[in-house]
Formats: structure tokens, sequence, C-alpha cells
């Protein structure tokens, strides 16, 4: 570990050790209500509903689609490994005391299909669906190279509007495939103001619409291709061309070429807008067991008990940036010091040589994949706030560097 690593390590579990723990006192996250559901707060501002909302609590709120399992369930066993330990500062810290200090609903770490690690907290369990966030962006981008795969897409350098004659002409049919899996459209986006104009649009209003909501939005900003800017309305686009080359919703696609075939434990499902097209930049329900098996796919390199779901070339495409992909290369995509990152086909990734690919989700949520090692780590939770992202990559580092 780097000396300025090492010392911003210890300065944050410093700090940390004399704050009360953020993951489980109180009563900030509904305990004392039995974890409610539904509207009370909003969306997901209001704490004490997220816990429940982000278990099931949105599937009785919003339209949605279901993914059903297969007889087939590929094997996680318990190979638990009590003596894992993680440095944090110039602590050694358990994967306890991670879940202790931070609002963590559930935690797993595993390899190679052998589970080391698996906590519930906020009386969650593991037949519960712990929602998505932005990693159904990351499904997405499986299910999109499984297109390529099946020479349904002919090209990932194809504009959308090829597949989807609709948007001719409008900002996001133009860009290729590429650039929208980028988050590199040119449009004029700001995703903390504009999601306040795209959610309802498309997702949280009575009648919403995502072809109407991304044909309708063509402010440019710049050029498609020149720079990173995190937009809702990518993967939208890539969901509506997903459906109309496979002339099917996204979860039966999923259902059939993905989620069957990887061997998911359970039915999974995905939220979506009045006319049942699935809001596929989040939204996606699944137990923690397949988040990890999700993960386990993608470090497997698309390979599951002798299937491979989707290609090599495709998870090699996911994990390395072409001249086509500069503007989201490592240290591009995020330039921020103490979380440098880069992005490639709606995956975030933790290391310059691709090794680390990431699904990352809002509050927290999180399946972290290091494919030398295929170890896997999977986080759901209630909240952002604080330095857990840092913790959770000390750990996971950990987790890859551990003899076996």
């Amino acid at each position: 570990m780097h000396r300025r690593h090492l010392l911003a390590g210890a300065a944050g579990a410093a700090a940390l050790a004399a704050l009360p723990t953020l993951g489980q006192t109180a009563d900030a996250w509904g305990a004392s209500a039995g974890y409610p559901t539904g509207w009370g707060g909003g969306f997901e501002k209001g704490r004490t509903f997220r816990v429940g909302n982000y278990s099931g609590g949105y599937e009785q709120m919003f339209k949605h689609r279901s993914i059903a399992a297969g007889a087939l369930v590929s094997p996680l066993t318990e190979a638990l490994r009590p003596d894992f330990k993680y440095r944090w500062g110039l602590f050694q810290r358990s994967p306890q005391d991670y879940l202790d200090q931070w609002p963590v609903t559930g935690l797993l770490i595993a390899r190679k299909g052998n589970i080391w690690h698996e906590s519930y907290r906020h009386q969650r369990t593991a037949a519960m669906r712990l929602t998505s966030w932005s990693m159904a962006k990351s499904v997405t981008s499986l299910l999109l190279g499984i297109c390529l795969d099946r020479r349904l897409i002919a090209s990932y350098d194809d504009p959308a509007q090829r597949y989807l004659p609709e948007l001719q002409g409008t900002l996001h049919g133009g860009v290729t495939l590429r650039h929208l899996s980028n988050m590199s459209s040119g449009a004029e986006v700001l995703h903390d103001r504009d999601n306040a104009v795209i959610y309802p649009a498309a997702f949280l209003g009575a009648d919403t619409d995502i072809a109407r909501t991304v044909a309708g939005w063509n402010q440019r900003r710049e050029d498609a291709g020149r720079s990173f800017n995190y937009n809702e309305l990518c993967p939208l686009t890539i969901g509506m061309v997903i459906r109309r080359v496979t002339g099917q919703s996204l979860s039966e696609f999923a259902q059939t070429a993905l989620w069957q075939p990887m061997g998911a434990e359970a039915a999974a499902t995905w939220l979506t807008d009045s006319r049942l097209n699935e809001f596929n930049c989040i939204g996606v329900g699944a137990r923690l067991r397949d988040w990890a098996r999700l993960g386990q796919l993608v470090a497997q390199r698309g390979n599951m008990n002798g299937t491979q779901v989707v290609s090599t070339a495709w998870i090699d495409e996911c994990t390395r940036w072409s001249d086509s992909d500069k503007q989201v290369s490592y240290g591009s995509a995020r330039q921020r010091p103490a979380l440098l990152a880069g992005y490639k086909a709606f995956m975030w990734h933790a290391k310059a040589d691709g090794s680390q690919p990431v699904f990352a989700g809002h509050h927290g949520q999180r399946v972290l994949v290091d494919l030398p090692t295929q170890t896997v780590v999977v986080q759901t939770g209630v909240d952002h706030e604080g330095a857990w992202q840092p913790e959770l990559h000390a750990l996971f580092n950990a987790a890859a560097d551990m003899k076996t």
C-alpha cells in the first residue's frame, strides 16, 4: 500500500472510531416501524422506507416484469472463511466490523463459486430480492453482448437508428451503441439535474413512455464520443434496441438468454414504464446470491457450468479500451484522486488494466469482480454517505489477495 493511502486510511479509520456506527444505530432506517414500504418520503429520499422498498417494496409500487429461474441452479458452495480480515488504515477489520459501520443490507464474498462470507442486516434474508439501482445497466451490457454474439446486432459501432428507424434524426438515434454504452452520447444532460425530468417522463408518472422520452431529448452539448457524461437516456436507448432486435421484452430475453443459462436460483424482477417496457437504467430485483452469480459469470469470462452464456469476446470488450474508448479509459471517466476509475460498456473499472470490473448502483449497490482470481464481492445497501467506498475496496482487494 502506498504511504499516502495508508495514512488516509488510518486517518479515516481513526475518525470513524470516534463516531457511532452508521449501519445499525438508532432507528434511521425504519426498524421500529417494521421497515415499511411505500411512498413515504418520496421515491428514494425517505430513509425509513429504503430498506423495505429496496428489498421488494418497489414491486408493490411499480409495474414490473418477472424473470423466471430455470431447473438448473449453478452451485454456490458454503466454504466460510472466518479468518478473513482486511486492513483499514492501521487496523485489521473483519466483514462484521464493516457491516457494523455502514448501512449494508447484504454482503457476500465468493471465489469460483465458493462462498467465504454471507451476511444480511436490517432483518433482510437470503430469500429477498434486493434492488439494483444502476447495476441494471451492467445487466443490460450482458444482454447487449449476447445480441452481438447472436448477430442480432451487426456491429457495436452501428448507430441506434439502424435498428430503430423511428429515432432517425434524433440525438440518441444517431449515436453508436459503443458511445451509448460508454455514456458518451454528447447530449446536454446533467445527471443530478435532469433526472428530475427524465424519471417522471419515463418511469415515475402515470403515463410514462421510455421511447417518447428518448426521442424527445435532442439538446446537444458536443459530438458523441468526446467525453464521459453519465446519462440515463443512453441505457434506455440500448434497451429499445435490444427489444427491437430480439422481438421480446428485456425480461423475456434475459430469462432465456441469461438468467436461466447462468443458473439463477430464483426469479428476478425488472421495473417498467406504464407500457411495460423495462426502465433498464435501474430496476432489477434479485437475490444476493444471484447477483453473485452474475459476478461469477463475468469472472469466468461468460462461461457458467460449461455453457458460454455470453462470449469471452464481449467480456474482453467490456474490460479494455480502444482508440474509440479513450474518453472513458481509466482516470478519464472519473478523475477524483481517491477514486480513480474507468468505464466501459456500462461497467465501471477499479484498475487501469481492466481486471476489476464493477457493477455500481445508487446508495451502495455493488458487484465487484477480480478477473485474475475470480473473486466476487456483492454488497447491497441503503445509503452512500461516508467513506465506505475505499473501505469496501480494501475489503475486496484483501479478498482477491487471499490465498486459498
